[in-house]
This record gives structure tokens, C-alpha cells and sequence, in this order.
């Protein structure tokens, strides 16, 4: 059976979530400076624990020596001495001589247990420290201890942590016992000791609990891309994947709702709006103003990241929100400046959809990747490929250049499918006329405009000076050079 002084070991690992090996060493330590403070050094002093930890005793280790009057009775033992401990004692040798613990007086142990006090309180915090800091970003559940200054102290198990009035959302009211889950925020340690501090309105706070929730964002399948929270009443967070098969959207709310109710039920009834990201600013700025219906955003000004989004006069308060909180958050989401109006106060302002649009296009920071295969061509079928492969065919420059007669030569291809070829050319490929081109297609007209035109002599038919003979008559034609530089022409 264990005595009390292991049960007393086992007690401090538990409550302190100390470790034996450190127990014991403190208990070690309290030993040594009761012995020095009685002794005056605890050089030759050794603690030994039993077996099974039911018992510590204290030696003091001293040599033995011959009688002499100036020998050290702390670190030194006569011969005659030590052969009542121990016959086989002989001069030179080290003796271990147990210590009667109540020689210790009552200033000694005091001292010895304030500065065993203190060693335990530094481990533990060192220990928790240690454990906890690798915490942070982490929830964990914990329970209502007290209230002081409206800061609340929870119960977390090894110790008690702190949820600052600031990190509270308004909507919630604890009572004692009442079960807190929180995020870890910060790890500090402090004078005091250490100072655990939990946050239930940080932003990461509603990531991690859609993370605990929606087994597709655990396992990375759907991402979160954004969040934004006014904590209490709305979040706005936006969704994708990879996968087209998934719905990223569908995939947070759950079945029926089951996994956004849980959430909203842990977050005390705050309103959340799951929405699609997407690349495209006007589409994530329509997304971002749900739940309200948006008919159309123009984009104002891209440099500014000003967008101006139209919505049906019944949309306009539900788009807005109360207090303006709906438009406020879908600013912050996509991180652009939205002006909300309806189709009305959108046409007093005379602003132009068309010219809008063509902003957005002139603006637009999405490069469109060039192609040069006919492979990578939209919309374009294997079979069709195969087909102008097998032709010599491969490359969309190649496609371009070829006349019509020339596409109906080729092997295997019916007028249906030349059809088809010409249509994906005409949505999907942009010709561009190349300078050199310009400026040859210029030179000729130049040369052209150049050119002096005279008359047949025999039948009054346009002719030039490159002309042999004439185009309407036949007739053979020369041209002299007179004397003035003029030209002439004879037959």
C-alpha cells in the first residue's frame, strides 16, 4: 500500500499536470536547502527516494578519518564512530549516515518549503507554457468558473484561462457551470503566473468551427477563402473547390440545414451568409450582398475598386441592411468600395451600362492565355481534331490561312463540319493584320494612286506606260520620252 507521501506525488502531477521526474526533483531540492540551512552546505548531503516512492530519506555522506581534534564533524567521521555504523569501516573510506529529518529545525523546513513553493509554480507555469503556446488558433471547451470586471474565467482542466469582456459577442450570457467553447488567442506569462486568453469573436474563431462541422473543409475539399464578421450579428463567408462535382455552398449548409443550424446555435443565433467565391469582381460583389437579389454591378473604377451594384427597388433595404451592416460587410469581403442602387436612382445618375462594361473589359486584370493548337480550341470535337490531324492540320494558324476551297478538299471533312471549323474560328479566334502587312497593303495603294493613265490613240481605251499593247483593241503600243521629260505614246 502507498504511503501519504506517495499519494502527495501522485496529487501534484495531477492537479499541476507536473511530471514525477520534476516532482521529484522539487521534493529533492527541499531536502537540500532544509539540510544547508541547518549544516550550513549541502555538498556532502544525498536524497534517496524508496522504490515503490513511499518514502525519502536524507544522508549526509561524510569520510572517515582518525581521531583528531580538528576534524570536520559535518563532512568528516572518526574511525571509532563509524565502526559502530559499520564494522568493516576502515580510514579513507565514505560512509552514508541517515538523517533524522526532525533535526531539522522549524526555520529551515519554512525557508525550504517557500522555495519548493516557488519552483513547483515555475514548472507548472513552464510546463503549461510549453503546452499551451503549441495551442494557439485552437478551440477548446472549458466551463464557466467566475465573473470579474466582465471578464470571464473558465475552467479549462490543468488550469483556468480568461475570456476578455472584448472578445465576448453581445449576444451571449454565461452562468456558472455553463459550458464555453473558445479559441485559443494568446499564451503569455506573467508574474502571476500564466495568462491563457480565449476569443469567441475572432474571425478564425467561426473558421475553425465550420471546420468542426463540415467534414469537406476539414479534409480540404472546399476552402475557405474569406471571412468577414461583425460579431453578434452577421458573417459573411465565401466558399470554393476544385471539384465541379461539389457544391461548396450546399456542402456547409448540410442536409436540410443541419450543419449551419449547428453552427448558428453555437455562434447564439448570429446570421450567417455562405457564398460562392469567384474571381470575377462583378460576380463575387453580386454574391457578396446576399441575401439580397443584385440585377447587375457596374464597375465605376477599377484603379479605385469602386463598383456601383443595381438591385430591385423591393432588394434595396435587404441589400443595404439594418444600420447599413449587409453593404458594410460585403465591402470588406471583396475589399471594394459598393454604392447600392436601384434602376431608378441608377438612370438619374446617367450612368451608361455599355460604357461600364466596356470599363470593365479595358480594366480587366484576367489575362487570357494565348493557344496555338487546334486541340486547345473550345468547344472543338476529338473527332474533328483527328481529322485535321490526319490532314497535316495541328496548328490554329495553320486553320486560319486556308480558303474554303481548301478546307472542302480535305479528307473526311462534309460541309457540316467546315461549318462547325469556321464557327469555332469566328467566336474563339482573333485575327490580327501584322504591321508588315499594313504597310505593304499601303505601299501598293501609294503606287497605285501613282500611276498616269492615257488614252488608245485607236480606240480611246484607258491604257499605261507598262502596257505593250492595248486591253481593248489590240492594238501594239510604245511610249517615247520627249525632249521636256514628257512621255509620248505611238504606235
Amino acid at each position: 500500500m502507498t504511503s501519504d507521501f506517495a499519494e502527495a506525488i501522485k496529487l501534484l502531477q495531477q492537479e499541476r499536470g507536473i511530471s514525477e521526474e520534476l516532482v521529484l526533483k522539487t521534493i529533492e531540492d527541499f531536502l537540500l536547502a532544509a539540510y544547508k540551512r541547518k549544516f550550513g552546505t549541502s555538498d556532502n548531503a544525498v536524497v534517496r527516494f524508496n522504490d515503490d516512492m513511499s518514502d525519502v530519506e536524507v544522508y549526509a555522506k561524510k569520510m572517515i578519518v582518525a581521531e583528531d581534534d580538528h576534524y570536520d564533524p559535518v563532512s568528516e567521521i572518526i574511525l571509532e564512530e563509524a565502526k559502530l555504523l559499520n564494522d568493516e569501516s576502515e580510514i579513507g573510506d565514505e560512509i552514508l549516515i541517515k538523517v533524522d529529518k526532525r533535526e531539522f529545525d522549524r526555520g529551515s523546513v519554512q525557508s525550504a518549503k517557500q522555495r519548493a513553493r516557488q519552483d513547483l509554480r515555475e514548472i507548472q507555469k513552464n510546463t503549461l507554457y510549453s503546452e499551451f503556446k503549441d495551442k494557439i488558433g485552437e478551440i477548446i471547451i472549458g466551463y464557466f468558473q467566475r465573473q470579474r470586471n466582465q471578464n470571464i474565467f473558465v475552467d479549462i482542466g490543468k488550469t483556468e484561462a480568461i475570456l476578455p469582456r472584448r472578445f465576448q459577442s453581445p449576444r451571449e450570457v454565461y452562468r456558472a457551470g455553463d459550458r464555453i467553447k473558445a479559441m485559443i488567442s494568446e499564451v503569455n506569462k506573467t508574474s502571476s503566473g500564466l495568462q491563457i486568453v480565449l476569443t469567441r469573436t475572432h474571425t478564425d474563431f467561426v473558421k475553425k468551427i465550420f471546420e468542426l462541422e463540415v467534414p469537406e473543409i476539414y479534409d480540404g475539399i472546399v476552402n475557405i477563402d474569406r471571412v468577414v464578421r461583425e460579431p453578434g450579428y452577421r458573417t459573411k463567408i465565401a466558399v470554393s473547390t476544385k471539384k465541379s462535382d461539389i457544391d461548396p455552398v450546399g456542402a456547409c449548409v448540410g442536409l436540410k440545414g443541419v450543419r449551419i443550424q449547428s453552427i448558428v446555435r453555437e455562434l447564439e443565433g448570429e446570421k450567417i451568409d455562405i457564398l460562392k467565391f469567384d474571381t470575377n469582381e462583378a460576380e463575387f460583389i453580386k454574391n457578396a450582398l446576399s441575401p439580397a437579389h443584385v440585377s447587375e454591378v457596374l464597375i465605376l473604377d477599377y484603379e479605385k475598386k469602386h463598383a456601383l451594384a443595381i438591385v430591385p427597388e423591393d432588394q434595396l433595404s435587404l441589400a443595404i441592411g439594418k444600420q447599413g451592416l449587409n453593404v458594410r460587410l460585403a465591402n470588406r469581403l471583396v475589399d471594394w468600395n459598393i454604392d447600392v442602387k436601384t434602376e431608378e436612382q441608377r438612370d438619374e445618375l446617367d450612368i451608361s451600362p455599355e460604357a461600364s462594361r466596356m470599363a470593365s473589359e479595358i480594366f480587366a486584370t484576367d489575362e487570357v492565355e494565348e493557344i496555338s493548337s487546334i486541340a486547345e480550341l473550345p468547344g472543338i470535337s476529338e473527332r474533328l481534331v483527328a481529322l485535321l490531324k490526319e490532314n497535316g492540320i495541328e496548328l490554329i494558324e495553320t486553320l486560319v490561312s486556308m480558303k474554303i476551297e481548301e478546307l472542302h478538299g480535305l479528307d473526311g471533312l462534309t460541309d457540316e463540319d467546315i461549318d462547325s471549323i469556321n464557327s469555332i474560328i469566328e467566336d474563339n479566334v482573333e485575327i490580327v493584320e501584322s504591321e508588315e502587312d499594313v504597310d505593304i497593303a499601303d505601299e501598293e495603294e501609294y503606287v497605285t494612286e501613282e500611276v498616269e493613265e492615257y488614252e488608245c490613240p485607236e480606240c480611246g481605251a484607258s491604257i499605261t506606260v507598262d502596257m505593250t499593247s492595248c486591253p481593248s483593241c489590240g492594238i501594239g503600243i510604245s511610249f517615247e520620252i520627249e525632249e521636256d521629260g514628257s512621255e509620248e505614246d505611238s504606235q
